[in-house]
């Protein structure tokens, strides 16, 4: 059983990743900052299936914060799975887009992937066992009308998840990141409608949380201690 850390599990997304870490017999945290109740009530799901889950708040730009919360429960045993996957677009073309628009969304996608890697990061190279996954998009790898700030926060995760890779490849800690096309959720569903999800992706269908989420699973078992610096695109060819 190792401790894992899901950022961002109160969301669609993140609660499907917390089950299925779970599912795989690890300790889940269930992060969560704005959404403490929708947090609580994942990590209680995953309890009364007899897994094993608790929840942890904090804000993943405020680095102190984040350092308080981490660090006492990774004292003794590691944190030795770290899903980044808090993040939320704020869309804008450009030209109209708000300084507040464009650092909130980097804020917590870039500056949120190193304030809550950094301090975990010693902890586990000195286990000699690590995963690290961040949940990025397919944006950042083609771009997307009105996300330039999104697609920006997106790709310095790849491109600092790849750096990472290299500097902890023999150490036994694996760092790779899964850019998702469209995720079926409230949130997606309210802005794509069947047609829409027919015409952007060949093959006719939102991904299912469960999918991305069994991808993530692997990537951080043993199955994958190979597999780093990868960035795997899960989109049902949509930029295929």
């Amino acid at each position: 059983m190792k401790k894992a850390l899901v950022t961002g599990g109160s969301g669609t997304l993140g609660a499907a990743i917390c089950n299925a870490l779970a599912a795989s017999g690890h300790h889940v945290y269930v992060h969560g900052h704005k959404n403490a109740a929708l947090a609580d009530a994942v990590a209680a799901e995953i309890v009364a299936r007899g897994g094993r889950a608790e929840t942890l708040l904090f804000d993943v730009t405020d680095a102190d914060a984040v350092s308080a919360a981490l660090l006492p429960i990774g004292a003794d045993v590691p944190i030795q799975i770290v899903v980044n996957n808090a993040g939320y677009h704020d869309d804008a073309p450009l030209a109209g887009m708000t300084r507040a628009q464009w650092h909130g969304v980097i804020n917590v996608s870039l500056h949120g992937f190193f304030n809550v890697t950094q301090p975990v990061l010693m902890p586990m190279i000195r286990s000699r066992w690590g995963r690290i996954v961040n949940i990025a998009s397919i944006a950042a790898m083609s771009g997307n009308r009105g996300q330039a700030n999104y697609a920006a926060a997106k790709a310095g995760v790849i491109a600092a998840a790849k750096s990472l890779a290299i500097e902890v490849a023999r150490k036994g800690v694996t760092v790779n990141t899964v850019a998702p096309g469209l995720v079926d959720s409230p949130m997606a569903r309210a802005v794509f409608d069947d047609a829409a999800v027919r015409a952007l992706v060949p093959m006719q269908r939102m991904g299912a949380p469960a999918e991305i989420a069994a991808l993530v699973a692997f990537l951080t078992s043993d199955a994958a201690a190979y597999v780093t610096g990868a960035v795997i695109p899960i989109d049902g060819a949509m930029r295929g």
